[in-house]
């Protein structure tokens, strides 16, 4: 079984309830025990300050499919949720899932990078998965706890259960 982390997000069509939504399809998935997710957080966007603010979460699962198995199930479920891919980069969407980390696994395909490219930057992932996983070392063996004690939190706050 491999330990895998998923960033959850979303700003359009009830954010919350997507990710409600997401979470259930996740706890779906063949072969893949659903472990546990983070508190909701709610988050500026990214990019174009021109829309609505994000709901994220980190998902915690275990799984024997493969990265890029897992990733068809994930972008499926996006689409199950009305995602819609746009050249438009961290434009607004109704759900995003992304791989954050696959096991101790590096992966640089053409359609999947692990550990995901922005996971140290974005406190919207960091604080969640350090709530999931406080003793987390990443594969490039700095911890978790290292990154999150120089990131700001840019507002990030965490939304009651």
């Amino acid at each position: 079984m491999y330990r895998v982390y998923l960033g959850l997000g979303a700003n359009l069509n009830s954010p919350k309830a997507q990710l409600d939504n997401a979470v259930m399809a996740l706890k779906k998935l063949p072969n893949c025990e659903f472990i546990a997710v983070s508190h909701y957080y709610a988050s500026k966007p990214m990019g174009p300050q021109d829309q609505p603010d994000y709901i994220n979460a980190v998902a915690c699962i275990d799984t024997t499919l493969a990265p890029q198995q897992l990733l068809d199930l994930t972008q499926a479920i996006e689409l199950e949720h009305g995602r819609v891919r746009k050249a438009e980069r961290w434009g607004p969407r109704t759900l995003d899932i992304d791989l954050l980390l696959f096991d101790e696994q590096m992966i640089n395909t053409e359609r999947l990078t692990v550990p995901h490219y922005g996971l140290t930057e974005r406190e919207f992932v960091v604080f969640p998965l350090l709530e999931l996983a406080p003793e987390l070392i990443l594969p490039s063996g700095i911890s978790l706890q290292a990154i999150a004690n120089k990131l700001p939190l840019n507002n990030l706050q965490q939304l009651p259960l």
